[in-house]
This record gives structure tokens, sequence and C-alpha cells, in this order.
């Protein structure tokens, strides 16, 4: 049985916001190095995931995407899990 917790997306479209913050803010509001080490920590946490944690993330960021009104966030949500290397191929 899947867990509807509504912390999960919460969750999830807080990490999605945090990774395309670090990966877009000027090297004035943090030093790239340490932006680009954050990023490649959260991707790896994830990818480390039982693989059934992994397909729980990807269908709950397919659900926030669906549900996103921004196109310019619901792209983010789409392509996140290709920009990690969650899958191979973004698919579009």
């Amino acid at each position: 049985m899947i867990n509807r917790d509504p912390l999960v997306p919460a969750l999830t479209g807080l990490v999605v916001d945090v990774m395309w913050w670090l990966d877009s803010c000027g090297d004035e509001e943090v030093d790239p190095d340490s932006a680009v080490k954050m990023m490649e920590n959260v991707g790896w946490v994830l990818l480390q995931l039982p693989s059934d944690q992994r397909q729980r993330l990807l269908q709950v960021l397919a659900d926030l995407a669906v549900r996103e009104q921004d196109p310019a966030r619901r792209e983010l949500l789409e392509s996140f899990p290709f920009a990690i290397g969650m899958v191979e191929e973004h698919e579009d």
C-alpha cells in the first residue's frame, strides 16, 4: 500500500525547488563549488533509494507536474528525474 502522506509531495517539491535555486543562483548568492557539491549530494542520496521508493518519488514528481499551473515549474518537475539521473531519457 502506498503511503499518501501529504508530507511526501511537500518535501519532494521543496527538494526540486532548492535544487533549482542552487542551479540558478548567482555566484554572489552561493559559492558555485558549494552549490555543485550540494546538488551532487542530493542526487546521490536520491539515487540510493530502494527501487520502490525511487518509483514512488517518480510518481510524486509526475503528480506534482500534472497539478502545477506554472508552466516553468511544471517543466522543472518533469525534467528533474532526468537531470539527476533517475531516468535515462527526458520524456516530452
